[in-house]
């Protein structure tokens, strides 16, 4: 650990080698809600949607060979799980939480039933660029591993910002998710834009799935995400509907996420768990925050949560 070859100084090494490892699956997962709940509905089901594009990935870089395949397959595993809850959840008289819960036991389950015989297995992972090879300290060259997988989140999350802004497909998706009777008017598909988003999204949180079991941790097993889908629509709702505060929310959580492990490495073993939940204790304090009555939620879609 780079925390433990140069002392106290490696803990904010430590943290930022954790924030550029582990917030890309927070990234992917969070631009996938938000662009899902953008259109007026919430998934839930994306925690199990990880867990599949994990579970798919790792198989098919280890049955192929080819990691970036293993990516496309688990990118591809999201768009079908995404296809069941756009369907399922625009059914009339369907709760949009309900079926999210039901998703995340569907797909938790197929990752656990198809995922058994890769558990042992070592697949090839993902590459990465060495952006500390400028330095002599092997501790800065191992923080500044950065996967290209990474940088393409970091690239789409403006890229989405300027879709929900600058194009007509983005204008729909927007129409739709604050006055569906005014999307209606113009003529708008509400079935149609909600299922393509739900799909597009569930494809992102596919491609988060596939980074933990490729890259970061970099293996297979049924506990990998730790609860990473569901965090990420405290994530969107922190980031107020917005892609680049998205970004920015996830590099919070991934650095919230390294100070356990960041800690331990220079022997701080008292309150270690307690260290660990940091995640989830920051997800608690964000949903009690912005659960507030005396607060109004800046940026949510008019349409999320309700029947339409």
């Amino acid at each position: 650990m780079a925390a433990e070859s140069i002392g106290w100084w490696g803990v904010p090494l430590g943290i930022l080698a954790g924030t550029l490892r582990g917030s890309a699956p927070f990234l992917f997962v969070s631009l996938g809600e938000c662009l899902t709940e953008k259109s007026g509905k919430i998934n839930l089901g994306l925690e199990g949607t990880l867990l599949t594009g994990a579970m798919s990935a790792y198989a098919i870089s280890y049955l192929t060979g080819s990691p970036w395949l293993g990516v496309i397959v688990a990118g591809l595993s999201g768009m079908v799980l995404g296809a069941i809850h756009g369907w399922l959840c625009q059914q009339p008289r369907v709760n949009d939480v309900a079926v999210g819960i039901a998703m995340i036991i569907f797909g938790s389950g197929i990752a656990f039933f198809f995922g058994k015989p890769f558990i042992q297995p070592v697949a090839p992972p993902l590459p990465s660029w060495q952006f500390g090879n400028w330095s002599n300290l092997p501790a800065l060259k191992s923080a500044l591993q950065v996967c290209p997988l990474f940088v393409v989140g970091v690239i789409l999350a403006p890229l989405m910002q300027w879709f929900f802004r600058s194009t007509r497909w983005g204008l729909f998706i927007r129409a739709v998710g604050d006055s569906p009777d005014a999307a209606k008017a113009m003529g708008l598909s509400i079935f149609k834009v909600r299922m393509l988003s739900i799909i597009a999204g569930s494809f992102l949180a596919g491609i988060g799935g596939a980074y933990l079991s490729l890259y970061y941790p970099g293996s297979w097993t049924e506990r990998i995400s730790s609860g990473q889908g569901l965090m990420a629509v405290a994530l969107v709702i922190f980031a107020r509907w917005n892609p680049i505060q998205c970004l920015y929310a996830s590099l919070l959580f991934g650095g919230a996420q390294a100070i356990g492990p960041t800690l331990q490495a220079v022997g701080v073993d008292s309150y270690y768990y307690l260290f660990n939940a940091s995640p989830y204790i920051l997800t608690l304090l964000i949903m009690i925050i912005t659960c507030s009555p005396k607060r109004s939620l800046i940026g949510v879609p008019g349409a999320l949560g309700t029947d339409n």
